[in-house]
């Protein structure tokens, strides 16, 4: 009896971002991508969000290897965060191989794990699986799709993809491949849903490149130009313009500066002599002589951009005389950053070009008639819409059955839900531990719900701290209660409702005093409750109310 196929998402469904599928079969499992997500607008402090590997981690002896597509975030950013608990090897392309090892190297990890450099049109055995790497387009060089021969069938996985029949760097998109993969017999086909909502093609990256001519040609002012480090293709022809037009380059941000520096120690990027310039000695460049490179296009608080808009950036002093550039669309939750940045560069007197209306982006993502074109290349038996939101997912099975396909044969997946496939049967089955692992800080997985309750508590109705001085003898009270706040009301404007709520604190100390309650808990349990009876009446509010005991 043929072994059954088990594929197991545990990132990149019903949301955007920390992309991570788990392919299953017998005795074996491989990993494709291993990516971080954003945090929500209610995730107060947290820095990112990784997926829960746990499942992984329990059967980590039976991992053969973590391939993945590219280098960006949301597929590869989660490693640091859990390659300590993981000690399989990781393929990648050249390029994404490069940014992970800056990555690992970062967590103190790079000598602990194994990074195989591959390329398209290999073999690489892993187990029971057969893994070959498909050359694609998108917004980073040394993308791949994988094509994954396991025992149950073979198995497309696209990663992120378009087809740019003009691409800027390498070839577009082996279409060839997919169709010999298609005319092979493809079992099942897994492919991108980001842009399923758009119709017709994605346009070209050359695209962009004439519009940047255009706003290079006889312009005046220095130039600011934000983007994300990691699309390679847009930083190089950024530094061919500035050598067109006999600028220096000023690089800004510590995530493109390690990007820049690992393309051209890696030739996916030349750069003429003398062209580039410290970021310390800019002030000696004439202002109209200057292109300067940053991160911040998604107005992130700590970035390159970010700090020039709120005059917080050493080197660079906003003003009348830059044009600022934002060469990026902004990822979904992250409009009110970026508008806000954007606001405050015009405030400071700077010319602002941005997306809306302009040709100064594209996408990475297949639209969806490209997408129906790798569907008719492969002409899979089942198809599974990934990387999306669920509105997404559906659109694609949609778009899908609209071709023909059996509708029996769409699978809308869900995170931690296996998909378990046979030659010629598909089901759903059992539910493995998936979802959101938060980072702050050092600390990866020790903020959870209470945590994050608690912050959106303080957040939204500050605090009332009351702190009391009581006899180690009687639980009598010797000096207090005093009552502090923060977040709630400013105690010099409102002196008399700190006084009644000395009062009320001091009232239930008495009422403990007169019942014999002693012990701690429950003196803090009355102190709190009567607090914040008292403090919901008179303002309507509920502050988070911390009572502190001091014994003595």
């Amino acid at each position: 009896m043929a072994q059954k196929l088990k594929i197991i998402p545990l990132g990149g469904l019903n949301e955007i971002g920390k992309n991570l599928t788990a392919y299953e079969c017998g005795k074996d499992i491989i990993v494709v991508d291993c990516g971080m997500g954003f945090p929500d607008d209610d995730m107060y402090g947290v820095d990112v969000v990784i997926p829960d590997v746990s499942w992984l981690v329990k059967n980590r002896a039976r991992i053969r290897g973590i391939f993945l597509t590219h280098g960006h975030e949301d597929h590869i950013g989660a490693l640091p965060y859990v390659m300590d608990q993981l000690s399989a090897p990781i393929y990648a392309t050249r390029l994404t191989a490069g940014l992970v090892e800056l990555k690992l190297q970062e967590r103190g990890l790079a000598d602990k794990t194994k990074i195989h450099i591959i390329k398209p049109g290999d073999r690489l055995q892993a187990g029971c699986f057969s893994v070959e790497p498909i050359h694609v387009n998108h917004s980073i060089a040394d993308s791949v799709a994988y094509a994954i021969r396991t025992p149950a069938g073979l198995v497309v996985q696209t990663g992120d993809f378009k087809i740019d029949v003009t691409p800027l760097q390498g070839e577009m998109t082996d279409l060839t491949r997919f169709g010999e993969l298609g005319r092979e017999g493809v079992l099942a086909l897994l492919m991108d849903s980001t842009n399923v909502e758009r119709p017709g093609y994605t346009d070209s990256e050359s695209r962009v490149f004439e519009r940047f001519d255009q706003l290079f040609k006889d312009c005046n002012k220095r130039i600011i130009v934000t983007t994300f480090a990691s699309n390679v293709d847009r930083i190089r022809q950024i530094i061919d313009l500035a050598a067109r037009y006999r600028r220096k380059v000023g690089i800004t941000g510590r995530s493109m500066e390690n990007v820049v520096r690992l393309c051209v120690e890696l030739g996916y990027m030349k750069v003429p002599e003398g062209i580039l310039v410290d970021m310390r000695h800019i002030a000696s460049v004439p202002r109209n002589k200057l292109v300067i490179i940053s991160t911040g296009s998604q107005g992130e608080s700590m970035s390159a951009l970010y700090r020039m808009a709120f005059s917080e950036h050493k080197q660079v002093d906003i003003g009348s005389g830059d044009r600022v550039i934002i060469s990026a669309s902004a990822i979904p939750g992250n409009e009110t950053t970026i508008a806000r940045v954007i606001d405050e560069l015009f405030a400071k007197g700077a010319e602002v070009i941005y997306e809306r209306g302009t040709d100064l982006h594209v996408s990475g993502h297949a639209c969806q008639e490209e997408l129906k074109m790798i569907y008719a290349l492969t002409k899979p038996r089942y198809f599974i819409p990934v990387h999306g939101e669920r509105r997404m997912l559906y659109k694609s099975g949609e778009m899908i059955r609209g071709m023909g396909h059996d509708p029996r044969n769409v699978i809308i997946g869900e995170n931690g839900r296996i998909i378990e496939l046979g030659a010629r049967s598909a089901r759903l089955g059992d539910t493995v531990p998936a979802g959101m692992v938060l980072v702050d800080g050092m600390g990866v997985g020790d903020v959870g719900s209470v945590v994050l309750r608690d912050r959106k508590h303080l957040a939204d109705e500050g605090m009332v701290v009351v702190v009391m001085t009581l006899s180690a003898e009687d639980a009598s009270l010797v000096s207090g209660p005093d009552v502090i706040s923060r977040g709630f009301v400013y105690e010099k404007e409102s002196d008399r409702l700190m006084e009644e709520l000395r009062r009320v604190a001091a009232e239930s100390l008495a009422y403990c005093q007169e019942r014999g309650i002693t012990d701690w808990a429950g003196i803090k349990g009355r102190v709190k409750s009567n607090l914040s009876g008292y403090l919901f009446k008179k303002t309507r509010r509920s502050p988070m109310i911390l009572p502190v005991i001091m014994e003595v």
